[in-house]
């Protein structure tokens, strides 16, 4: 066994990105007390005391660690023997170009593995405020239902003025209630994705007399009124609700998750489907299907009622209904440095949504490096951080340093993001193709994509080596 270090790091927040923190950290050789406070007091969000609980069997979305920036994430984080990471793949259900799973058999998996790590102590209680000063370090990673005592303590101590946006769930269906003389399996394009097939989806088609009448239905419906704190509150673009898009015009949601491009129905192979509603396996057993993209603050009952007028949903039994929750974050490009100590108080890091990274893979993300971080200053080795142009860089430089925005006349606001090639540094010299031809057209955003991803790599692995190299150099 490692010989750890006496006193241990203490990780607040079981989620993703604490446990992701813990596992870095006990894997360093450093002890950890991880602390969260499900079954103690639970959150409108969570339904189990498990570790790392997903919302969404696509929580990790693209794994093409060649033209996306979050499947480059993905093979990034696979290279520093991240848990999340592991625990995904070895739960992995069947979506197209996506890293889907099995939410219980993964949140399981990440349970087990730091239940059973031998320099990781687990307590289920809440800290209610501002860790105690024998505790010196310190990571929290309370994601977006920070709970009240913690969060006022944060903002006295930050004298920042709480930011927050509004993030909504999309319904579950019991794939047995869907009608399959109407709905179809098919990937967008036939795509084929790790452990897919190209028919992974469910597909309802709509004519446009019956898109535009959903249209009407979504926009009409009954909301959920929102408290007085939470009039203000923005959403962020990433996870719109469904009846928030078709406001903004009624096409938004044919060029959007109702678009029927790359989609052919197998029941009707000569009718072009106006707009198609897709929905994607949300557990090992292809026992529960997720809407896809129809996060939604509807009343329940005008859920139902709703959805309910989709072709082949017409008998559909929901498992879990849309919801809306509340985000909140901190002005981290100001609060943080680049290690994610807290400026105020170095002792503590924050880690995960909490910092304003948007996304459950990168909230993970986040939590692998606060612990690499806080694992290194235990240790007491240099503190090494990625290079900006790497996935896991880019995403560091926007939480700690980047995207402050002014809005109208008011002060600089910082704002959540998901990881995305325009956070990397820019390509110098000629986009070129793997034949070394000048690329053109698509061809040309695909090769532009590709030596992102090539840089990266390039430059993960000379990091990992100890060696910098002039292009990451350049860059930072």
């Amino acid at each position: 066994m490692i010989d750890a270090p006496t006193s241990p790091v203490h990780v607040i927040g079981g989620g993703l990105a604490g446990s992701e923190a813990a596992w870095q950290l006990a894997q360093a050789g450093v002890r950890v007390v991880l602390h969260e406070m499900r079954p103690e007091r639970s959150t409108e969000a969570h339904q189990t005391d498990a570790f790392a609980e997903l919302v969404c069997s696509n929580s990790f979305r693209s794994d093409d660690a060649e033209q996306n920036a979050v499947g480059l994430l993905h093979q990034e984080m696979r290279g520093l023997g991240s848990l999340i990471m592991r625990s995904a793949d070895a739960n992995q259900v069947p979506a197209g170009g996506a890293l889907a799973v099995d939410r219980n058999g993964f949140s399981a998996a990440v349970s087990r593995a730091l239940e059973e790590h031998l320099l990781v102590e687990i307590r289920r209680e809440e800290v209610s405020g501002l860790p105690p000063a024998e505790w010196d370090s310190v990571i929290v990673a309370t994601g977006p239902l920070t709970s009240d005592p913690l969060a006022q303590a944060i903002a006295k101590l930050t004298g920042e003025g709480e930011l927050a946006f509004f993030d909504a769930i999309a319904p579950i269906v019991h794939a047995e209630t869907i009608d399959m003389n109407v709905a179809w399996r098919q990937s967008r394009y036939d795509k084929v994705g790790p452990g897919g097939t190209g028919a992974d989806y469910l597909n309802c088609p709509m004519t446009r007399e019956q898109y535009e009448s959903f249209v009407a239905g979504l926009v009409a419906g009954e909301k959920v009124s929102f408290k007085q704190w939470e009039a203000s509150t923005p959403y962020f673009d990433g996870c719109l609700p469904i009846e928030v898009m078709a406001e903004r015009g009624p096409e938004t949601l044919r060029h959007g998750p109702m678009k029927p491009m790359g989609l052919t129905n197998a029941h009707r192979p000569d009718e072009k489907p106006y707009a198609v509603v897709q929905l994607r396996q949300d557990n090992a057993l292809g026992t529960l299907f997720n809407m896809v993209g129809f996060q939604t603050k509807l009343r329940h009952a005008e859920q139902v009622r709703l959805f309910r007028t989709i072709p082949g949903l017409e008998r559909a039994e929901f498992v879990r209904l849309g919801g809306l929750h509340r985000n909140t974050y901190l002005n981290s490009p100001k609060l943080l440095d680049r290690s994610l100590r807290l400026k105020a108080e170095p002792r503590l890091r924050f880690a995960g949504q909490m910092t304003g990274c948007e996304g459950y893979v990168e909230s993970a993300a986040i939590g692998l490096l606060a612990g690499r971080f806080a694992a290194a200053e235990r240790l007491g080795r240099a503190i090494s951080s990625p290079p900006a142009t790497t996935a896991l860089g880019a995403l560091l430089g926007h939480v700690t340093g980047g995207h402050l925005t002014v809005e109208g006349e008011g002060p600089k606001s910082y704002q959540p993001m998901n990881v995305n090639f325009g956070l990397f540094p820019p390509i110098e010299g000629p986009l070129r193709a793997p034949d070394g031809s000048r690329p053109r057209g698509a061809a040309k955003a695909q090769a532009k994509k590709r030596m992102f991803t090539d840089r990266a790599r390039a430059d993960l692995a000379a990091w990992l080596s100890g060696v910098a190299s002039p292009a990451a150099e350049a860059a930072e």
